[in-house]
């Protein structure tokens, strides 16, 4: 089963993000794929699950956090891991029968897009190491 997996824009998830009446693993979830690059920042509230463990890891994903309504996955530039890592999921979210009508998105961008709008937003960061990131060049 393979599916295209939709993507969002950021400002889907910011505005959800400073909506303080929603919890975050509850109304929504923010999946980060990447490895070591996330202890130098992060979308707040997002839970850190390196792309290569997401096939191992995606039955107990699914268990866990079938019931939010939104899921968004991302890795550095949304380009890969992280709408592989969608696909894999969404694949074991289907195959389990808990669907509850999920959305699964792929943010546009991943986190460098992200970090490059809103580091100037600590609201909408989180462990941001503004050194590191000024030093990468991804493109």
């Amino acid at each position: 089963m393979s599916s295209t997996i939709p993507y969002a824009g950021s400002e889907e998830l910011e505005e959800i993000l400073l909506n303080k009446s929603l919890t975050p693993g509850k109304d929504y979830l923010v999946v980060d794929v990447r490895d070591e690059d996330f202890k130098n920042g992060n979308i707040p509230n997002a839970i850190n699950v390196p792309a290569h463990e997401v096939a191992d890891r995606a039955n107990e994903l699914v268990e866990k956090y079938s019931k939010v309504p939104k899921v968004f996955f991302h890795c550095a530039l949304s380009q890969v891991r992280g709408p592989k890592s969608a696909r894999i999921y969404n694949e074991a979210l289907q195959e389990s029968g808990n669907n509850h009508n999920q959305e699964v998105l792929v943010l546009r961008g991943g986190f460098t897009d992200w970090q490059l709008k809103y580091k100037l937003r600590p609201e909408l960061l989180e462990n941001y190491n503004s050194t590191y990131w000024s030093n990468v060049d991804f493109y």
